[in-house]
């Protein structure tokens, strides 16, 4: 007794140590944060299967039980919403086992959606960069634009899209191009509002001493204006770069487009093909989530370069 009393709370003292240790990172939390997404998606997958598999049954009358009523429901050729395990597999079975040049390899698709994405997102960046310097440096400019540009992200992108569509195309702009504009429209905002607080960042104080040194404009935008907003720069970047694969894959949905992430979304929803749907969101969910991480590795070496602090 007197042995594993002693011996008992180093133990516990050690599990809960290891436990802390785990959590205070950021692996344990987000393990943690997984492994429930998942629970609750094979538990929704089993309740939402369930009254078609039990139709199945009936239909065919087979006696079943609550086990094998589990496994067949998370085995659907094709069910209301599918287990993790399915689109894993439909994953790996369109990106390894299939050439990246077959149309049915989501590396092609995704190529297709990345294009058009990166295109859309340098053209928003060029262009939210300029509004906003345009912005700063007139006040007229921030008088009539900024509410435009803030009212313009109130208008349902799903609306705009086909209109943007038929619009280029009737005077003859077709592929790539209608498609990145869409994604412009959504990536230019958090760049523009992003660079205006930025520019604005530096103190009156320095304002002020620079002007006492007789610098221009110009002097006061690249050595002072300019690298304050850097910061800003990225954090609009890691949003748009984001909402322009949002905008890319609704530019292909009022296509009726053959390639890319939103045409499988589209084959999809067309044939039923759940897994296939789930596969194409997870595929456009790990692009994006690998397109803000470049982003925000390049936020740290620029800023590294410049001399600021993390």
């Amino acid at each position: 007794m007197t042995i594993e009393a002693t011996v008992s709370p180093p133990r516990a003292m050690g599990a809960q140590s290891l436990w802390s240790r785990l959590m205070s990172g950021k692996v344990g939390p987000v393990f943690v944060i997984v492994l429930a997404i998942l629970a609750i998606w094979y538990f929704s997958a089993v309740l939402l299967n369930t009254p078609f598999q039990k139709d199945i049954y009936k239909r065919g009358n087979v006696e079943w039980s609550a086990e094998q009523l589990i496994t067949d429901t998370l085995a659907q050729e094709r069910p209301v919403l599918p287990a993790p395990h399915q689109v894993i597999v439909e994953l790996y079975n369109t990106t390894i086992l299939k050439k990246i040049t077959s149309k049915r390899s989501l590396v092609y698709h995704s190529w297709i959606t990345l294009s058009t994405t990166l295109l859309g997102f340098v053209i928003g960046t060029v262009l939210g960069i300029l509004l906003a310097v345009g912005i700063v440096h007139n006040n007229s400019l921030e008088k009539s634009l900024m509410p435009w540009i803030i009212s313009s992200q109130t208008i349902p992108i799903l609306a705009i899209a086909p209109m943007i569509i038929v619009v280029l195309n009737a005077v003859g702009i077709q592929g790539i191009l209608p498609k990145a504009f869409i994604a412009t429209y959504l990536s230019f905002f958090p760049i523009t509002v992003g660079i205006v607080k930025g520019l604005r960042s530096p103190e009156i104080i320095h304002l002020d001493l620079m002007r006492t040194y007789n610098a221009s404009n110009w002097n006061l935008f690249w050595k002072l204006r300019w690298p304050s907003s850097v910061p800003y720069l990225f954090t609009g970047m890691k949003v748009a770069i984001a909402t322009s694969l949002v905008g890319a894959i609704v530019g292909e949905l009022p296509t009726g487009a053959v390639e890319g992430l939103g045409a499988r979304l589209l084959a999809g929803s067309y044939y039923g093909q759940t897994i296939q749907i789930w596969s194409a969101l997870i595929a456009a969910a790990l692009l994006a989530a690998a397109l803000v991480s470049i982003v925000g590795i390049s936020n740290k070496i620029v800023l590294k370069k410049m001399g600021m602090a993390q």
